[in-house]
């Protein structure tokens, strides 16, 4: 019996052949995953803000079926949880058409109410005109008397009544321009109230948890269509219990509104500053890299170690300070809303751990 051996060249050869063929796969799969999570934001994108279909709800399902691509990998979870997303858009997409459809029929019988008071307005521009030219009509048969007195006593009534005719209708006109003023200022402030309320926190005015978590769903997103990078800062005033115990809530509250105030002044108008719970609170700065995000962690860290607050409110007059310990990470290829804000979180516990008063970075170690 024959045994043929292949040579080492030929072993060689299928060896690279199948490290290339297995590097475009790889490839090739990164770059579906990216498209898929391209889709997936396009697919948010496209959902309009509206809580009566309970849009945010919709766009945190899609926000979880695209990280669930980034970091699951078993196949049956994800495609179980697809099978289950499909049906998810589907449905939405449905109660969304139904939705436009329902508001454009609302809109039609908007438009057949005011087409329906612009002929009453129209009857009502009739009548005036039909008194104008009534009293017109009794000036031209006034013209006719002989009597040059009569003629001038007469002229100037009726000059008076046409006056009080013009100025009946002018206060009438008025008075409905200001009361759908009036209403379509309501109606704005109204909106804008409750838009404003569900995102900012009651106390201190800034965003809320809520405003945060859409925001940095929103930017991971938009970085698998074009980069966006950002760094995210993790705040923490130190022994801030202490402070509530000792001087109670109050001051406790004013102390974060202090702290609030010194941020602001260290921060630009493109960033975004969030209460993320209790006297922790997030920073992002878009467009900032590791570094960056270092360097303006470390500004704020020393401004408010540097200040002291005066009670004047509390006997004896003491002065306090705080300080913060800090966190700060970056946008990181193939990050989730959920991995870059864990990173900091856990910057920030080394900071705590390491004495706080201080900065630490997801590079740094205690």
């Amino acid at each position: 019996m024959l045994i043929k051996f292949k040579n080492k060249d030929n072993h060689q050869t299928d060896a690279e052949a199948l490290a290339l063929e297995l590097r475009d796969s790889n490839r090739r799969t990164e770059f579906f995953l990216l498209s898929i999570r391209a889709l997936m934001q396009f697919t948010k994108e496209f959902a309009l803000d509206l809580k009566e279909i309970n849009s945010d709800g919709f766009k945190e399902d899609i926000g979880g079926l695209s990280e669930l691509f980034a970091t699951e990998s078993k196949l049956k979870k994800i495609q179980s949880r697809f099978e289950k997303g499909k049906k998810r858009i589907d449905a939405f997409i449905r109660l969304q058409k139904k939705y436009l459809l329902d508001r454009e029929n609302e809109f039609k019988d908007i438009i057949d109410i005011l087409t329906k008071a612009m002929v009453t307005h129209d009857t009502a521009n009739q009548e005036y005109n039909q008194k104008i030219l009534k009293q017109s009509q009794k000036i031209e048969e006034i013209t006719r008397l002989d009597d040059i007195k009569k003629l001038k006593k007469v002229l100037i009534e009726e000059i008076e009544q046409i006056r009080e005719t013009v100025k009946e209708k002018q206060f009438q006109d008025s008075t409905q321009l200001e009361v759908l003023a009036k209403q379509v200022d309501n109606l704005s402030v109204e909106l804008e109230k409750v838009r404003t309320e569900s995102l900012t926190d009651g106390m201190t005015g800034i965003y809320n948890r809520k405003a945060f978590d859409r925001h940095i769903d929103d930017l991971v997103e938009k970085n698998t269509v074009t980069k966006t990078p950002f760094a995210l800062l993790m705040l923490d005033i130190d022994d801030f219990k202490k402070v509530n115990d000792v001087y109670g809530h109050p001051t406790g509250d004013r102390v974060i509104l202090a702290m609030i105030n010194k941020c602001r002044k260290s921060i630009r108008g493109e960033d975004f500053f969030a209460r993320y719970g209790g006297e922790e609170f997030v920073i992002v700065l878009p467009g900032a890299s590791l570094r960056n995000g270092i360097k303006r962690a470390q500004h704020i860290c020393k401004s408010i170690a540097s200040t002291h607050y005066y009670l004047d409110d509390v006997a004896g007059n003491p002065t306090l300070s705080v300080t913060v310990s800090i966190g700060v990470s970056s946008l990181q290829k193939g990050d989730t809303a959920v991995s870059v804000t864990q990173r900091a979180d856990k910057a920030l516990y080394a900071a705590k751990h390491n004495g706080k008063n201080c900065v630490f970075s997801e590079k740094d170690r205690v």
